[in-house]
């Protein structure tokens, strides 16, 4: 048997209330501009959601916050992406470093192809975060946080491609998490899952927060409304509308994001 896992720390740095925070930020692909001028701040140990219609470039930020799209072709950055108020893009920045502490979970699950046990341990090792006879113990206290220990203990040796597509998920959380960052970027994250496996998710990130602070991109409102503290509206490129979700979503202050949340596909269509 394991024991759950430490607690996270909780503790917030006075000088900087924001974990992270974009300003004038604008992103692209060779002569194409995705996002134009997007300034907004992630409050430490909070869950914020990114919403909006399928092309507003809601996966092209956040994947920006980790310097994903580096090796993407072409992308370029202008502005300023900070970590408690250091540059990423910056000299010292080391990006697997950054990747360590600013960690990310993709919309379809993308187990390695190594045992179980080795998959939750792969970015410990890399990061040389702990000594060798300490790494069943990792797997097994990451296992335990995510619900997954009870249906994998007799497994660890096996192949995470025999685990159901939420078992693999969770996999892939306990992966990222094993590494202690300090923001977790989930990138639709249950997009593929079965209802259940959803909600698994979802408890979750409500979790592991304020220990961690989870920046989401999801399609389904009613996911962001019942998850999340904070939400940003992205319509066309642009940041459109941000506050806490429970105002936003009952008092959205501008057209586009009350016909959005409405129901509209396209914000910028009169119903």
């Amino acid at each position: 048997m394991t024991t759950a896992a430490p607690a996270r720390s909780t503790q917030v740095d006075a000088r900087h209330p924001h974990v992270m925070d974009a300003e004038s930020v604008s992103l692209g692909f060779g002569s194409a501009t995705i996002m134009q001028d997007i300034t907004v701040g992630f409050p430490t140990g909070t869950i914020t959601a990114l919403v909006g219609p399928s092309g507003s470039g809601k996966t092209t930020f956040l994947r920006s916050l980790n310097r994903m799209n580096d090796k993407v072709r072409n992308f370029w950055k202008r502005g300023s992406i900070s970590l408690y108020g250091e540059e990423i893009d910056g000299d010292s920045v080391d990006p697997l470093v950054l990747r360590r502490r600013v960690g990310m979970v993709f919309q379809r699950p993308n187990p390695f192809p190594m045992s179980i046990q080795d998959n939750i341990v792969a970015g410990v090792k890399a990061h040389k975060m702990a000594k060798r006879s300490d790494l069943r113990d990792i797997a097994e206290t990451q296992l335990a946080e995510v619900g997954l220990w009870s249906a994998v203990a007799d497994r660890m040796n096996d192949s995470p491609f025999r685990l159901s597509g939420g078992q693999q998920q969770l996999l892939c959380l306990a992966r990222a998490l094993a590494v202690k960052p300090e923001v977790l970027l989930l990138d639709e994250p249950t997009s593929s899952l079965d209802p259940r496996s959803t909600e698994a998710v979802e408890e979750l990130v409500r979790r592991l927060t304020p220990g961690l602070t989870v920046i989401i991109v999801t399609h389904n409102l009613e996911q962001a409304r019942r998850l999340s503290d904070n939400t940003i509206f992205f319509y066309q490129g642009r940041l459109v509308e941000t506050g806490p979700t429970v105002e936003l979503f009952e008092r959205p202050k501008r057209p586009e994001t009350a016909r959005y949340l409405g129901g509209a596909v396209d914000p910028g269509v009169d119903r």
